[in-house]
This record gives structure tokens, sequence and C-alpha cells, in this order.
């Protein structure tokens, strides 16, 4: 596995890989051009590296060093992998892609963190090796969750995806291979299948915002964490498994889908969110809310490893 990495732009998602680098063991070379970035990144490292090395079960000896440097080309000239984390804006991601692509060795692998741009798309900005700029997409908290869609180009090679995929397997994280290029890549999809359904029913007044997120997070949400929707509906199948279910309760699955709404996100219906998350907030403090939330990630993933059957 790559020993240096460079994180190029270290906002929030390239602040939670260096955590994510580091405590895997490997030595990060990190760079951003925003005033006050290197010391934005070692206060945000104060709070995540602890808990990306309980996750990585490597002690604090264990972890690799960092070094902060002034420009794209020092980062990326002397590392073995690349991972591009800068504004989610197609100009100045291709831009910032065409000066790593220009300094990295030959064979080393750039990967964007983009959450919906397509990598063909990121590759006509680079005339070194297009084929090498691929997608790595994290999620949020990225020093935690494990899951990173790897998306190749049009000119990537099955062997650089899959030196992709290995690369994060190497450092603990759960990449899938999204074998299509489409906006928003895979995750993001589902999700946005469910945020319009969530947007429609508080427009329609059949729920409030936070009966919605207690509907998901105390209900079907608990059995997503574990084994995902389909393998959910496959063991609520018994042994018939998924088609037995499909077989009895197809019908009136097509019926629920058809009804489902198709909101605009309109001003009127942003305030109507707005306003209810901040009904659901009252009396709640964000920071305690993130660490217990962050916590009982760590405790989920750690229960999860435990099992033997899980797919």
């Amino acid at each position: 596995m790559s020993r240096t990495v460079a994180v190029v732009g270290t906002g929030v998602i390239g602040a939670a890989w260096t955590a994510c680098f580091l405590a895997a063991g490997l030595d990060v070379v990190a760079t951003d051009p925003a005033d006050g970035a290197e010391a934005r990144l070692r206060a945000s490292l104060e709070e995540t590296l602890d808990i990306a090395s309980e996750l990585s079960g490597r002690t604090v000896t264990e972890r690799g060093s960092l070094r902060f440097v002034d420009s794209v080309v020092e980062a990326a000239r002397h590392t073995t992998f690349v991972q591009e984390s800068g504004p989610e804006r197609l100009d100045l991601k291709g831009a910032l892609l065409a000066e790593i692509d220009a300094a990295a060795a030959p064979g080393v692998i750039i990967a964007s963190s983009t959450s919906g741009l397509e990598p063909s798309v990121l590759q006509r900005f680079c005339s070194v090796d297009p084929g090498r700029v691929i997608v790595g997409h994290p999620f949020d908290p990225a020093h935690i969750i494990p899951l990173v869609e790897v998306v190749p180009g049009g000119s990537t090679t099955a062997e650089c995806a899959e030196e992709a995929l290995a690369f994060y397997r190497g450092i603990g994280k759960k990449p899938v291979l999204v074998k299509a290029e489409i906006p928003g890549h895979l995750t993001n999809r589902l999700q946005a299948a469910l945020w319009r359904e969530a947007y429609s029913l508080v427009d329609r007044g059949v729920a409030t915002v936070a009966d919605i997120d207690t509907a998901i997070s105390h209900g079907p949400g608990l059995r997503w964490a574990i084994i995902g929707p389909l393998t959910a509906q496959h063991l609520s199948g018994g042994e018939g498994g998924m088609r037995h279910l499909l077989e009895h309760l197809g019908p009136p699955t097509q019926k629920w889908m058809d009804d489902l709404g198709e909101p605009q996100l309109t001003d009127a219906l942003a305030n109507k969110l707005v306003t209810g998350m901040d009904d659901e907030m009252v009396g709640i403090d964000r920071t305690a809310l993130v660490a217990d939330r962050d916590r009982l990630l760590v405790d989920i993933m750690r229960l999860k490893r435990s099992a033997r059957h899980l797919p």
C-alpha cells in the first residue's frame, strides 16, 4: 500500500481524509491555499485523529506523519496517491486536477472527493494521464464512515480502478465500484430518493420534520445500518426471501411508488423544512449532538466488525 499520500484541499472533507490516512499509518503531504488552512487542519485533527485511530486499531506511535506545504506541485510531486478535495465547482476543480496531473509521477492515482461531478468530465482537464483521474467519494463524517464510492472515468482502465479499490480497502474503508457515470454517483441518488419523499410529506402536511427523522432513525434506519435496504427486504420474506416478498408485497409496493411525490424545492418548501428543523433542534446542543453521533457510529462499526455473517 502507498506509504505517502497527498491531500489537496483541507476543508471539512480533506481534513477528514487526512485523519484517515494518518490513522492508517500513512504519511500525508497536505496543501490548501486558504489563509489559516494549516492551523485549521491541525485543530481539526485534534478532534478527529483519536477516533480515527481507534477505528484503525493503531497506536499513537503507529500513526503517519503530517507535512503541510505551500503548493499543489510540492504536495503531488513525491507522493504515491493523491486525494483531491477542492471546492465543488467544475472550473476550480478542473484547474486543480490539471495542476496535480502535471506534477504527479507516472502511475499515481488521482482521486477526487467530488460528490456529484462525473470523472470523464474531470479527465478532460488533464493532459498527462487523464485515465488515472477517478472519483473517490467519501461520506460525512469521513474520518468515521467507511464507505467510499470509486467511479472510473471513460479513460480509466480496470487495473487502475482495482488499484484504487485496493488502496481504500488497505486503510480500512469499504469501497464500492460504481460501474456507470451518473450525476450524484450511487449513494447520493439513493439519499435523494428518500429526501424527495420526505420533502413531499412535509410539503403536504403529512408529517413534521421531527416525525420523519424519528420514523427513519428509530425504524428502518436501524436495520439499514446493519444489512442495507434490499437485504432487509430479503429477510422480511422469510424462508422464501426476496422472491416471496415481491410476490406478496410487490403490487402494493408498486402502488406506493406510483404515489410518491414530486416536490419542487421552492422557497416556500425550503422555509417549511428549515422551520421544521429549527423546531426539532430546540434545546439540543449541536456540538453534543455531533459527539453523540460520532461515538454511536464508532460503536455500531465495532459491533458490525464482530459479526460473522453480515453480507
